[in-house]
């Protein structure tokens, strides 16, 4: 018999968020901020939220799949995955724009910088993804937003937006992302945990590989 507990991850930005919710509602949430070190500091909050609850207990666990941090989503889902493993439940990825505040709001524009002078671009309305993230170049991205309030999950430390957009900052949370579960129709809820859990990559990772010739070879 599955648990009667779900567990949410959201680490696709610096700050990320943690959810345990049971049939009473949410039971325990925690929010901790890293760049890139997720990993590092994930499992803290984690054995905060779970207080001991012993896996068989929980019956589903949700995370957060971007676009977002490369590092934080896919730490994310390793840690979602595992303790989905260890519970038997499935573990579901749901893409992390719908955890934007102003998307739980109703319609927004999602946005990010995708590195190498070009961006993505989503739409959200009425709490639905009708634009899947897709990647524009800057000059198409500036057109298209002249005028346009968006909302992007990049830090204040980052500004890669083109002038003269009005690009606001907010956070995804494991809140937000578990409301975004509850609400979606049946048959989303199907299609996503149809899927084996990836992060949302628009484009291949850049990776550069080793200029020794025995690297990757032991």
């Amino acid at each position: 018999m599955p648990g009667s507990y779900t567990l949410v991850f959201e680490t696709s930005a610096p700050t990320a968020s943690l959810l345990l919710a049971g049939p009473d509602g949410v039971v325990a949430e925690r929010a901790f901020c890293s760049d890139r070190s997720h990993n590092a500091v994930l499992f803290g909050p984690l054995s905060e939220v779970l207080n001991g609850l012993p896996p068989t207990s929980i019956g589903r666990v949700l995370v957060g799949s971007g676009p977002g941090s490369y590092s934080g989503t896919r730490v994310g889902i390793a840690a979602a995955q595992g303790i989905a493993l260890a519970a038997g439940c499935p573990a579901v990825a749901v893409p992390s724009i719908l955890a934007a505040p102003s998307a739980a709001n109703g319609n927004a524009w999602v946005v990010g910088d995708a590195r190498r002078g070009s961006f993505w671009i989503s739409r959200i309305e009425e709490g639905r993804i009708t634009r899947e993230p897709e990647l524009i170049d800057g000059a198409d991205f500036a057109r298209e937003l002249a005028g346009i309030p968006a909302v992007t999950f990049e830090t204040a430390a980052r500004d890669p937006f083109p002038a003269g957009l009005e690009i606001t900052r907010e956070i995804p949370t494991a809140r937000l992302l578990w409301d975004a579960w509850q609400r979606s129709p049946e048959s989303e809820r199907a299609r996503w945990a149809a899927d084996s859990p990836q992060p949302l990559y628009l484009r291949p990772p850049h990776i550069t590989e080793s200029k020794r010739p025995w690297a990757g070879r032991l």
